[in-house]
């Protein structure tokens, strides 16, 4: 049976007279990557900091790998890595001197420390530049360094705080590949980001935040449907295979130059079934079939009516 890797429930934060967190509720199975969308300012960051002990919550309360993040601090802190929007990264050290420093400060023994080093500069694709200054290494390689360091001690829960953010397209989809090894090997990735592409590429749930409430949650595809827009697009041999469709199926947009109809729908399996079924009983043939959704960008939009997040 799938666990819980983190929970929270009605977690609220404010910082002065700013509410950022109004009673947040959020569950994350084990082995999942969890997404949370949301504008600057709408509070993933401070989730994030609640979550991995950074900050305590005015109210509420949450668990991450079984702990409780206020009474059993310590062991949420032993079971997680973070890698937050700035890299942690000592550029006057070398790839493999950062990591030694990591293995240090987790308390492993040299040899255990030199191993873990050696595995992660082999996984992280970083060999070749371990002896070579931080400082030296391109923001993808950084990027990769800095996940290395948080997996020196071996986490089970990972929260990721817009962990691509001004990284080329080439470096995040290297980095979306370590993300998908690491959730195949049963860790949990809590995702913060402003990109809609990644989430969507990346994440089994989604949930939006907005003005610190959670607006909506649920998989791309779920999200995606709950907003208008949505169609299967049918295109056609003829113009009487044309007409003969549209006074069948009612209510459609016609595209005479096209030989197509786009016909209202959610885009869902039993809607498309339905359809199909429908253009069989009445022996309608089409040449064509495509189905058309709203991207995570109306989904935002539609939710929040805020600025719409980042499509790299």
């Amino acid at each position: 049976m799938t666990t819980s890797a983190i929970s929270a429930t009605g977690l609220r934060k404010s910082f002065g007279d700013k509410v950022v967190l109004d009673g947040l509720d959020l569950d994350v199975p084990t082995g999942t990557v969890f997404s949370l969308l949301g504008a600057n300012g709408a509070g993933k960051t401070t989730t994030v900091k609640i979550l991995s002990t950074l900050i305590s919550a005015d109210g509420g309360g949450a668990r991450v790998a079984g702990y409780d993040v206020t009474t059993e601090a310590d062991a949420v802190r032993a079971s997680i890595g973070v890698t937050g929007q700035f890299s942690a990264v000592d550029s006057l050290l070398t790839g493999a001197e950062n990591l030694r420093l990591m293995a240090d400060l987790h308390h492993l023994g040299r040899a255990d420390g030199r191993r873990r080093v050696t595995d992660l500069l082999d996984r992280f694709d970083l060999a070749d530049a371990a002896a070579k200054p931080a400082s030296t290494y391109s923001g993808g390689m950084r990027r990769r360094l800095d996940l290395a360091m948080t997996l020196i001690g071996d986490p089970r829960v990972i929260f990721l705080d817009e962990p691509t953010t001004g990284l080329d397209p080439r470096s995040r989809r290297g980095m979306w590949a370590i993300v998908r090894e690491l959730v195949a090997d049963g860790v949990t990735i809590f995702l913060t980001t402003q990109y809609l592409e990644e989430a969507d590429e990346l994440a089994d749930r989604i949930a939006v935040l907005d003005h610190g409430r959670l607006v909506a949650e649920g998989t791309a595809a779920e999200l995606k449907r709950r907003i208008p827009g949505g169609h299967v697009l049918l295109r056609f041999a003829d113009q009487a295979a044309l007409d003969h469709a549209a006074r069948e199926l009612g209510e459609v947009s016609r595209d005479a130059d096209a030989l197509a109809l786009r016909v209202p729908s959610d885009g869902g399996v039993g809607a498309l079934r339905d359809l199909l079924n429908r253009l069989d009983d009445r022996a309608i043939t089409v040449s064509e079939l495509s189905v058309h959704t709203p991207d995570l960008d109306d989904v935002f939009l539609a939710l929040t009516g805020n600025e719409k997040v980042t499509t790299p």
